[in-house]
């Protein structure tokens, strides 16, 4: 007996970087409702946006989409996943089934500026670390997930998170 739900092939987004990425924060796989919005972290209880505003001192959940991606490169902070496509029934990690890694080597090395490499959650930080774990120039950093499936306070991760402010520059752009 099913419960309905398939496990279908869920494919991830293009990486949001550029030349000047100082920090790239590497989820696992978008959820479903990022995947319905083609949104990096859309749904509402996510807490990333309300974290990465907080470290770079912006209130980005008030800004439309595109304009917060642009706040992230203009700040040197670039978005991806570890997982390029995988099988998965939901949005949790745990149902994902038959991963295909993205090309965190690739992406690595094309980034002249990078300085760390953030992991948003368990998953993405043991995957991550398998392929990036030899890294000499580039901190590697675990972070509390985002997601609200990952119980502990937007507080207590906030304090986990501050850490890569130290990895961006001094001063904002103007």
């Amino acid at each position: 007996m099913t419960d309905g739900r398939s496990n279908d092939r869920r494919q991830g987004f293009a990486p949001v970087v550029d030349e000047q990425t100082r920090l790239l924060i590497l989820g696992s796989l978008p959820g479903d409702a990022s995947l319905k919005a083609a949104q990096y972290y859309a749904h509402p209880r996510n807490g990333f946006w309300p974290l990465i505003g907080g470290v770079l001192g912006e209130d980005l959940p008030a800004q439309p989409y595109m304009q917060r991606l642009a706040r992230l490169k203009g700040r040197g902070v670039g978005l991806w996943d570890v997982i390029a496509s995988a099988e998965r029934s939901g949005s949790l990690d745990a149902a994902i089934r038959s991963p295909e890694a993205a090309d965190l080597r690739g992406l690595v090395e094309s980034l002249p500026m990078l300085r760390a490499v953030a992991f948003n959650g368990g998953l993405a930080a043991r995957l991550g670390r398998r392929i990036l774990s030899d890294l000499e120039s580039v901190a590697l950093i675990d972070l509390p997930s985002s997601s609200p499936a990952h119980a502990i306070s937007l507080s207590a991760k906030a304090e986990s998170w501050a850490i890569l402010g130290t990895f961006l520059p001094d001063k904002p752009p103007a």
